[in-house]
């Protein structure tokens, strides 16, 4: 969907000219109360779910979550997936030409922030005919984002799902982010942000930072189990300070190699940047609870006792403060020894938790639609 008013950004100017990549999944009911909008994590997209035509490796990142009879049903909602601005997977972002010069962004691409992004896919369901959600959900910047929906457009959803989230980065997490960056724009390929100029990819500073997040996804336990200390080739060390000699290596390498493929770099900064912005108790004297004290929505918070790049600790803090402010939360900690990617996979516990929620959100509407009747 292409927009051409500018669209202000909370770090001053403003973008125009753009566009939203979306998907859509299931039918908008009558009264239009049935639509969920799903935010995304970092390198993820808007195919939230099912698999592209002719493409078998193109399933959509939640597909165990959404579709027809899974916990957020395609059957009774109306699921929505925006790529968000300054991403590559569709919408305008640094890959794109200035609407003035021609020119491609590069690393002239406005910070985008999470506020920003929400403000964007406001715009779009404005666009849709749709005046409220009935929940908005989403897990790690995703869960961000379903928390800012709630304080910047308070009326116009009626549940937020938060999973694998917090109301901010620690700072080891930004520590992580930076080293991360760092990797990417010391790469003699990075020409300042301006690769594309030069027909190259700084591939080796992706591959990095890549190997670093995925660290940070897993827990000690998961890696434990399925690397271990095995080795790669054999049962004899080589004694090289070169080769790869370990299978967690081995796997990391595969890893960063395969993202180095298909993410850009200057999304990667834009995005691990708007992770380190978001704090919406920063202007309320870092006090969460008077931050949240606009929300309307009823929540659910998912956490997971394994993560420790968003611990449970800090979805505890939006529930201490949702409920100081007398809302209607919901809260479950999954024993999983999955990390951080467990918000991603098929936890029994978990997905039961998120359908029993849907369920509950599937028979508001459906009450609430009779009595409009």
């Amino acid at each position: 969907m292409h927009f051409d008013e500018p669209l202000p950004l909370q770090g001053g100017g403003s973008i125009r000219d753009y566009d939203l990549a979306y998907e859509t999944y299931g039918q908008l009911n009558a009264d239009r109360s049935n639509a969920v909008l799903v935010c995304h994590a970092l390198n993820a997209s808007h195919h939230v779910a099912g698999v592209y035509e002719g493409q078998p490796k193109s399933e959509g990142w939640w597909d165990n979550m959404i579709g027809p009879g899974k916990p957020v049903d395609t059957n009774r909602f109306f699921v929505i997936g925006v790529n968000n601005l300054g991403s590559c997977f569709g919408s305008t972002g640094p890959m794109h030409a200035h609407p003035d010069t021609g020119r491609i962004y590069g690393a002239d691409f406005p910070v985008v922030t999470v506020e920003d992004w929400v403000d964007a896919q406001a715009r779009l369901l404005d666009r849709l005919g749709i005046a409220q959600l009935a929940a908005v959900l989403g897990g790690s910047l995703g869960g961000m984002q379903a928390l800012s929906w709630s304080l910047r457009h308070p009326d116009r959803m009626r549940h937020a799902v938060v999973v694998a989230s917090a109301p901010n980065l620690n700072a080891e997490n930004i520590a992580f982010n930076e080293v991360a960056r760092r990797a990417i724009v010391t790469d003699p390929d990075f020409h300042g942000g301006h690769f594309y100029e030069h027909g190259v990819v700084p591939a080796r500073g992706l591959r990095i930072a890549r190997m670093i997040g995925h660290i940070t996804y897993l827990s000690d336990d998961v890696m434990n189990q399925k690397f271990g200390r095995q080795l790669r080739e054999g049962l004899d060390l080589k004694y090289s300070t070169q080769d790869v000699e370990f299978q967690i290596e081995s796997y990391l390498r595969y890893q960063g190699e395969k993202f180095s493929s298909y993410f850009d770099a200057n999304t990667y900064l834009l995005i691990t940047r708007a992770l380190d912005y978001f704090d919406p108790a920063r202007t309320h004297g870092g006090d969460l609870t008077q931050a949240l004290s606009v929300a309307k929505a009823g929540f659910l918070l998912v956490s997971f006792t394994t993560d420790w790049r968003f611990a449970p600790a800090r979805s505890r803090e939006i529930v201490k403060s949702l409920l100081e402010n007398n809302r209607d939360v919901s809260y479950a900690e999954i024993d999983a020894p999955h990390g951080h990617d467990a918000f991603l996979l098929d936890d029994p516990r978990y997905m039961n938790v998120m359908r029993s929620y849907f369920d509950g959100i599937a028979q508001e509407t459906t009450t609430a639609a009779k009595e409009a009747a």
